[in-house]
């Protein structure tokens, strides 16, 4: 699986869950960190969980893992580290306090239909 096509399952995945506000944005010029962030926002803590729970799902059975999870057992902020791509999934009112997306102005945020 290359990297757009994991974008574009774990983009399905946290839609598949009514992520709000889904992000994507290509930071491969910006940084050697990953190549795309990928940020979405849940209601309560059940649905972040439950659109982080669903990405490794998918993403496990096309034998994709994560090299690294954060913040799951709070589930205010999770951070799922796949190398190539980073997923970051808030509670909506931690995301509007962090505001990645203006920390990562600088990358090119992307339509998932353009990909």
């Amino acid at each position: 699986m290359n990297t757009i096509e994991k974008v574009k399952a774990i983009y399905k995945a946290i839609d598949e869950k009514l992520g709000i506000d889904i992000r994507v944005i290509d930071i491969a010029n910006v940084t050697v960190l990953a190549d795309y962030l990928i940020i979405a926002g849940g209601n309560n803590k059940s649905q972040v969980q439950a659109m982080v729970d669903n990405v490794t799902e998918k993403l496990a059975k096309q034998n994709v893992h994560t090299n690294h999870i954060e913040g799951y057992s709070t589930a205010n902020w999770i951070l799922l580290d796949y190398g190539d791509i980073i997923v970051h999934v808030f509670n909506q009112e931690d995301r509007l306090f962090y505001d990645l997306e203006r920390l990562w102005q600088d990358g090119n945020t992307i339509d998932i239909d353009t990909l």
